[in-house]
């Protein structure tokens, strides 16, 4: 299966064949194509690359990792847009103005969930664990509907003294 991938040439086939199992490659395949996208080394790179990511990745932090591997930039960004409009990437903007993404699609944690942003250093966390109940808004046609939460602050780095 891994050898009927478009663009099986050098990095790119390296990357997939040392990082997906054959199990993994088809049922990424399988996965794309109920979403009606085709299966390409490019897209099982960047699925796999967010699927291993402990928090949302920016286009620019993927690019860095996947651009050496003979992935252009573009091809990353459009992967990354193709993926969230079907459904298996959540596209989050936290307030300055970056589009990160993170893996959804068939996970057993992918509810919703807030996220930490550090106003000093811009380290993003995922608060999976972070149980919020959100108050009955006794004007919810004014506010419409909670879709996010974000909690800003400084991160555990940030606050330690410099020394």
């Amino acid at each position: 299966m891994v050898s009927e991938l478009k663009n099986p040439q050098g990095k790119k086939l390296d990357y997939v064949m040392n990082n997906l199992s054959e199990q993994e490659v088809e049922e990424i395949r399988l996965l794309l194509k109920e979403v009606g996208l085709r299966c390409t080394s490019a897209r099982l790179t960047v699925i796999q690359e967010l699927k291993d990511a402990a928090t949302p990745v920016t286009h620019a932090e993927l690019a860095d990792k996947l651009v050496p591997l003979g992935f252009d930039k573009a091809t990353v960004f459009r992967n990354l847009v193709d993926l969230a409009e079907v459904g298996l990437l959540r596209r989050i903007e936290l307030g300055d103005h970056v589009w990160r993404f993170e893996w959804i699609a068939r996970e057993v944690d992918a509810d919703e969930h807030p996220h930490f942003l550090c106003t000093v250093c811009g380290e993003v966390a995922c608060l999976r664990d972070l149980a919020l109940e959100i108050p009955k808004l006794t004007s919810v046609d004014h506010f419409g509907e909670v879709t996010e939460i974000l909690l800003k602050g400084q991160c555990t780095k940030c606050l330690a003294p410099a020394g």
